[in-house]
């Protein structure tokens, strides 16, 4: 006789409301004991929002809810009790070490770390070793794997992980994924949304979200394959022209060094970027190639070598080399309480953008986004793609020649980042060069050359054809595991 499926999260008809918006609307599915239930969609879906009620942080405005049988409204108590959380953003305490985030946790859910050992130990184990070290000194992926460690240490048998691994490389994400197939292995139930499409593929069921409805539901190929033109669009725009072999260098980097004591975060390095080139800059977490960026955008000075960046020594000429670039930084970089035109002319200013000339182009420019109906919404308001694509015209907003993006679609759904990338390319085709980090390795593709730092230092450079020739791999994500799996420096 067949076991039946129980199944462990119920919702029907919920419906959640922000004043006039339909963050939710009639949402229903089930999500069975034991499964990794994925959730995807675009920027603004309403993932987050269901989250948060089967967590017990929101109430619906209409509908039913229920986790390990106990009704969000009615259960709350029970439904802490047997579920851990994940928020979206980084949900732990920078200012206190590793161990004193799990000890805390634990004492949260009236438990202590060793009664839950049993279940965080094969994770907990990688960052024991820097139990002492205060959370925001860790890398992007020993942070997740702490928040996973606190989000366990009840040994609570629901799971819920809102987009967990952005913002982390490759390796670290696979790693995480083999963390969660260990977890549904020991019968905890996983609900995980992700914009990242292997991910995607490693959920036993997913929902698709879009404007606060679910549009499709069923196994990952089968929505996938649904709803092609959304999660694996084809890019619009024509095929770049090559750029020129003797083209002008406006970066040159040569054996460039940053110590922090003894030790060395850029090890050595020396490349060159051509004008009007995207040129790609890889490497996990803890590489080293965000403490490039800092200098090279003269936000910091090196230790010994050299780097010239349009034309400016970045050890003496740092604030002209500021004066001369764009710069989208990981973080979000507008003002969410100020409006898109506001905040437009703001940068505007600042970049020295003449002042008859910046009512104008903002106009341009809101044209150009198909913005121009929000030009007065608070920032705040705007999805995140949209918040994307403003900060990267914002920073290009002043014609620089080259345009530094540290991770500038993290986070991003499939078809936003397409769109993004038709901006890069727009961009590129008029001569400003581009300078951008990334971990996703399909965008790794779109770059005219690439660089894969590990332990800072750069192990390979040249074009995705040119690298993968020469490992012998099908793509970049290969080539990019194979070298960083190298690594023998701790994050």
């Amino acid at each position: 006789m067949l076991k039946a499926i129980q199944k462990v999260i119920e919702v029907t008809g919920v419906t959640k409301h922000y004043g006039r918006l339909a963050a939710l609307s009639d949402v229903t599915l089930n999500v069975n004991r034991g499964e990794i239930f994925g959730l995807i969609g675009p920027d603004g879906a309403g993932k987050t929002t269901l989250f948060r009620i089967l967590a017990t942080l929101l109430l619906p405005d209409a509908g039913h809810a229920s986790v390990d049988g106990f009704d969000v409204v009615g259960g709350m108590g029970e439904i802490r009790r047997r579920v851990g959380y994940m928020p979206g953003k980084f949900s732990l305490y920078q200012d206190l070490t590793v161990e004193e985030n799990v000890d805390f946790f634990a004492t949260l859910f009236g438990t202590t770390v060793d009664s839950g050992y049993d279940l965080i130990k094969p994770i907990y184990l990688q960052i024991e070793p820097f139990k002492h070290r205060k959370a925001g000194a860790l890398s992007g992926g020993m942070k997740q794997k702490l928040a996973l460690s606190c989000a366990l240490v009840h040994s609570p048998s629901v799971l819920l992980l809102d987009e967990p691994t952005t913002g982390v490389d490759p390796v670290s994400r696979k790693e995480f994924w083999n963390m969660l197939k260990n977890l549904r292995s020991r019968g905890i139930t996983i609900v995980v949304s992700t914009p990242y499409l292997d991910e995607v593929r490693c959920c036993d069921r997913i929902a698709f979200i879009s404007e606060g409805c679910v549009r499709g539901l069923g196994g990952p190929q089968e929505v996938l394959n649904r709803f092609k033109d959304i999660f694996m669009p084809e890019m619009t725009t024509t095929l770049r022209s090559a750029i020129k072999a003797d083209g002008d260098y406006i970066i040159e980097v040569s054996h460039l060094v940053k110590a922090f004591g003894s030790f060395r975060a850029v090890d050595d390095i020396s490349f060159k970027v051509r004008q009007g080139e995207v040129f790609g800059f890889l490497g996990a977490n803890g590489a080293g190639k965000t403490t490039v960026m800092h200098i090279l955008t003269g936000l910091n000075q090196p230790t010994s070598g050299k780097a010239v960046v349009a034309g400016f020594d970045a050890s003496t000429q740092y604030e002209q080399i500021k004066q001369n670039i764009g710069y989208m930084s990981q973080r979000f970089s507008l003002y969410d309480d100020m409006t898109v035109r506001e905040n437009i002319r703001l940068f505007a200013g600042i970049y020295g953008v003449p002042r008859k000339q910046i009512v104008r182009k903002t106009e341009q420019l809101l044209s150009r986004l198909d913005f121009s109906e929000y030009g007065d919404d608070i920032v705040a308001s705007l999805p995140l793609g949209w918040k994307q694509k403003l900060a990267f015209s914002v920073s290009i907003f002043h014609d620089p020649k080259l345009v530094f993006l540290d991770e500038p679609t993290g986070g991003a759904n499939p078809a936003t980042r397409r769109q993004f990338w038709e901006l890069i390319y727009e961009a590129a085709g008029r001569g400003i060069t581009v300078f951008v980090t990334t971990h996703y390795m399909d965008e790794a593709e779109y770059c005219d050359r690439i660089s894969i730092m590990v332990d800072g230092k750069i192990k390979v450079m040249g074009s995705p054809g040119e690298l993968t020739a020469k490992f012998g791999l099908p793509d970049i994500d290969h080539v990019f595991t194979h070298l960083a799996r190298q690594s023998t420096r701790h994050s």
